[in-house]
């Protein structure tokens, strides 16, 4: 009995030790034949390998690891994901699994799947295990910049910058915060330096320009805003900001075609890129007296957003052009009919003879005197200035301010302001017991019948 006892625990023995050295011996073989198999390109056998280890035991971390890593190459990194994190939250980083490979992949998989705060933990911990790799500190940043954390994004990428001078996207990043902190010189220097690393990166050329619009280089902002055109996806906003510099320059033409250009290339209409096209090239008709076509975009705009900016008040302003002629003819007609119209008003509306008249940016002045009456033919006339303004905003204090000085310093009888709106409070105010008269919207209508228009 003893020896049947013996052989027992003797073959038991045996089947133990065949069974651990198949199994240790098996497993790296396996694996190797997983890493061959990722090398080879061929994923899905890589899977079945590395789930077949998964099945004898659940634990096997490293397995977990390289079924990951075959997911990422096969193009699943949903997949991949699951398996990163299971190995993320339990395995022991002992040398089997390539821990700073790891890392940079599961930092990748937590930014892909918008888990911020994570994968800011993964790119702290690379900024340790790697603290010469400029590109871990250029993520932080980025993360710390879409928290709306900007003294800190601000602090990592001046390491990314000390650890690498030439890393484009890190001065393109600094410059982009420094223009949004108004600190336009220092943001221009950045995104300059970005531009010299990398003349290609044509978002850098619309940032430049914006910077240059607000230093007020106009000139050197719309090459900027040219050359951002080449990337199509900015192309649109190029134009519209290339646009505002050409009006703010008092090149409304050039201005008004950029705009044009601007809706036409527009890939959504209902944008709000789209709606600020219209509404400028709107602004350029209306300097052009093109009332009706100003019309047709404020519409199109009042159609999509009815809270968009004044637009709801432009309409407004000039809705009586459909019933009123007067008024469409006075704000749309040329320079030289409008001239006409004024003298016309001028002598059967206001009873003046007008004397000499010269267009203006803003309408039209003359001068013209009283018309002369019976035995007071000798009498020396008195002059009277008139302005007449084609004005959808209301007429300001400093436009009568200015008059009455004009009026005062010439000697002149009278100041007459007529415009095609209204006059601020403070203008009417102003106007008080001074030697001028205003002429709102309503009274130059009733100057038109006087006058027989």
């Amino acid at each position: 009995m003893a020896y049947i006892f013996l052989a027992a625990i003797l073959i038991a023995f045996i089947i133990f030790t065949v069974i651990f050295i198949i199994k240790n011996f098996s497993s790296p073989q396996k694996l190797d034949g997983i890493k061959k198999a990722i090398n080879d390109g061929k994923y899905q056998q890589a899977q079945r390998l590395a789930k077949s280890l998964i099945t004898k035991n659940s634990k096997d971390y490293v397995a977990h690891y390289y079924l990951g890593k075959a997911y990422m190459a096969d193009k699943k990194p949903e997949l991949a994901f699951i398996e990163y994190k299971t190995v993320n939250q339990n395995a022991v980083f002992n040398g089997d699994i390539p821990e700073l490979e790891f890392r940079k992949q599961m930092a990748e998989l937590y930014k892909l799947y918008n888990q911020n705060d994570d994968a800011l933990k993964e790119y702290l911990l690379l900024t340790k295990m790697e603290p010469s790799n400029a590109e871990n500190d250029f993520n932080v940043g980025k993360i710390y910049e879409a928290q709306g954390k900007a003294g800190l994004a601000m602090g990592f990428y001046q390491k990314t910058i000390t650890a690498n001078k030439k890393h484009p996207q890190a001065h393109t990043a600094m410059g982009h915060l420094l223009y949004r902190s108004k600190q336009y010189n220092e943001a221009k220097k950045e995104i300059d330096t970005a531009i010299k690393l990398n003349p290609e990166n044509y978002s850098n050329y619309y940032y430049l320009g914006k910077i240059l619009k607000e230093m007020k280089n106009l000139p050197a902002a719309v090459k900027s805003f040219e050359k951002a055109q080449r990337d199509s996806s900015l192309k649109q906003k190029a134009l519209i900001e290339k646009g505002t510099c050409l009006m703010i320059a008092g090149q409304i033409d050039q201005a008004q075609d950029d705009f044009d250009r601007a809706i036409k290339v527009a890939k959504d209409e209902n944008a709000q890129e789209t709606l600020y096209a219209r509404y400028f090239l709107a602004a350029c008709y209306e300097k052009n007296r093109k009332i009706e076509n100003a019309i047709e975009q404020w519409e199109a705009i009042f159609k999509n957003n009815r809270q968009f900016k004044d637009v709801g008040a432009k309409l407004s302003q000039y809705k009586d052009l459909q019933t009123n002629d007067n008024m469409k003819e006075y704000l749309t007609c040329s320079n030289s009919d409008f001239l006409e119209m004024c003298k016309k008003i001028t002598n059967d509306g206001l009873n003046l003879d007008c004397q000499k008249i010269e267009p203006t940016k803003f309408g039209c002045q003359l001068l013209a005197i009283e018309k002369k009456k019976g035995t007071w033919m000798n009498v020396r006339q008195q002059i009277f200035l008139v302005l007449f303004f084609r004005e959808t905003q209301p007429l300001e204090d400093s436009v009568v301010r200015k008059v009455v000085d004009t009026v005062k310093n010439a000697k002149y009888e009278q100041g007459i302001i007529v415009s095609s709106s209204q006059f601020s409070a403070s203008a009417v105010k102003f106007a008080e017991n001074r030697a001028v008269t205003l002429v709102s919207k309503e009274k130059l209508e009733n100057l038109f019948t006087k006058a027989g228009l």
